[in-house]
């Protein structure tokens, strides 16, 4: 049986939609939005969206540290200094990822107070006891008096700034990536949670008093 000419032609039309499924949605499909996380931010050089690890230089290592805070001295390696702004049972955890040219940090924190507002840094001291004793912030290029407020050097592409606002539930995800990495001969020793945001432009770095704080392995 021969078939008319404008019907192989509809047929052949018909096929060819079939195939062409590029950007068909079926009725009644809607497509729905992620299911909502704590809130992300990104400060520093470069961004994470590029790639799941630092960009630039072969992968070198990833170490994870995490701790629940209590006050001292039941708090050893996480320390909260003023249990109503970091209440005890509260979590931290820094994730760094590292390779020969770039650097991500990444901090999850639990049992905030929530809607609250954080300044973060890593800090080069251990914890002790006394806020003090986790000195300064980490620096790429290290300012010549200390601790500096110079914005020449107290910024976040020359420190690791984790600044974040828990959530209704008192947790938050932050992440820093930097295009420079960490010296193996002086690393960061310590995670530590001010009482305010990180300041900049006068007084560049610093962010009220240390209120919690979580020693990184060496």
């Amino acid at each position: 049986m021969r078939l008319a000419l404008p019907l192989v032609t509809a047929l052949v039309a018909a096929l060819a939609g079939c195939a062409d499924t590029g950007g068909y949605t079926p009725a009644g499909v809607t497509a729905q939005p992620p299911p909502p996380g704590t809130p992300f931010l990104v400060t520093g050089g470069g961004s994470p969206a590029v790639s799941p690890g630092p960009s630039g230089g072969a992968p070198l290592s990833q170490n994870t540290t995490s701790g629940t805070f209590l006050p001292s001295p039941q708090g050893t390696r996480a320390i909260t200094y003023d249990p109503a702004v970091v209440p005890p049972g509260a979590t931290a955890e820094v994730t760094i990822d590292t390779t020969t040219q770039s650097l991500r940090v990444r901090l999850q924190v639990t049992g905030m107070v929530p809607r609250r507002s954080y300044g973060a840094h890593l800090h080069t001291g251990s914890c002790t006891s006394v806020p003090d004793d986790a000195g300064p912030h980490y620096q790429h290029d290290i300012a010549p008096s200390k601790p500096s407020t110079d914005p020449v050097y107290a910024n976040p592409q020359n420190e690791v700034w984790l600044d974040f606002t828990a959530d209704l539930r008192g947790a938050a995800t932050v992440t820093s990536v930097q295009d420079w990495t960490i010296d193996p001969v002086r690393p960061p020793h310590s995670l530590v949670i001010h009482a305010e945001r990180t300041r900049t432009g006068k007084d560049a770095g610093t962010a009220g008093p240390r209120v919690a704080c979580l020693t990184l392995p060496a």
